[in-house]
C-alpha cells in the first residue's frame, strides 16, 4: 500500500464524515445561533432553552436525512471493498 494510496482513503473518509455529519453540525448550529440571540434580545438565560429544540431540530434532520447517509456510507463501505479487492493477495 503506497503512501498515495493511504492519503486518498483518508482524503475519502474525512469527505464522506462531513458529507454525512455536515447537515446535523449545520442545523444544531443554526438553531443555536438563533436561540442565542433570542436569549441576548430577552435576556433569558435558561441552559434548557438551547438544548430541547436543538435535541429536537437534529433529530428531525436525522430521520429526513437517513436515507441519504446510509447511501453515503454504502458508497464509501463498497468503495473501499472494491479497493481491497484490487490489491489481490498479500505477499509475505
Amino acid at each position: 500500500m503506497s503512501d498515495q494510496m493511504v492519503m486518498t482513503i483518508v482524503r475519502d473518509a474525512f469527505y464522506y464524515v462531513i458529507l454525512v455529519c455536515g447537515p446535523l453540525l449545520l442545523v444544531s448550529l443554526v438553531i443555536g445561533l438563533v436561540i442565542s440571540i433570542f436569549q441576548a434580545a430577552t435576556t433569558i438565560s435558561e441552559q434548557t432553552l438551547t438544548f430541547v429544540p436543538k435535541l429536537i431540530a437534529v433529530f428531525i434532520v436525522t430521520v429526513l436525512l437517513l436515507p441519504f447517509m446510509i447511501g453515503t456510507l454504502k458508497t464509501f463501505t463498497i468503495e473501499m471493498f472494491t479497493m481491497i479487492a484490487q490489491m489481490g493477495p498479500i505477499e509475505k
